[in-house]
C-alpha cells in the first residue's frame, strides 16, 4: 500500500497550491482520507479530512475558509486546495487513509493507519 503526495512547493504569502494524494495497493473507497502537517520538533497536526463517502469534511480552525479537501471520482485520490497561504502554513503535508470510528477520530492520527511520505510546502514573504 502506497500513498503518494504531490503538488508541494514554494509560494509567496497569499498564494495558492493544490496538493494531491494518490493511494495504491488496495481499494480505499471505504476509507476516510485526510491531510496532516508537521514541522521539525512538533507533533503531527491535523489539517483536513473527508469521510469515506465524501459526505462530510473536517478542517482545523487554522485553515477553515482557506483550504478545501475533495476526493477524486475513483476515491483513491484526495486533493487539498490551499488558498491565501500564510508563513505558518509552512510544513511537510502528509496524506493519510484510515477507517475512523467516530467523527472526532477523523481529526486524530489514531484514526489512520496508512501514511504517505509527505510533500514540503513553504510559504515565504
Amino acid at each position: 500500500v502506497t500513498l503518494s503526495e504531490s503538488g508541494g512547493g514554494s509560494v509567496q504569502i497569499g498564494g495558492s497550491l493544490r496538493l494531491s494524494c494518490a493511494a495504491s495497493g488496495r481499494s480505499f473507497s471505504a476509507y476516510a482520507m485526510g491531510w496532516f502537517r508537521q514541522t521539525p520538533g512538533k507533533e503531527r497536526e491535523f489539517v483536513s479530512a473527508v469521510t469515506w463517502n465524501g459526505d462530510s469534511t473536517f478542517y482545523a480552525d487554522s485553515v477553515k475558509g482557506r483550504f478545501t479537501i475533495s476526493r477524486g471520482d475513483a476515491r483513491n485520490t484526495v486533493y487539498l486546495q490551499m488558498e491565501s497561504l500564510k508563513p505558518e502554513d509552512t510544513a511537510v503535508y502528509i496524506c493519510a487513509a484510515g477507517r475512523p470510528w467516530a467523527d472526532s477520530d477523523h481529526q486524530e492520527t489514531r484514526g489512520y493507519n496508512y501514511w504517505g511520505q509527505g510533500t514540503q510546502v513553504t510559504v515565504s514573504t
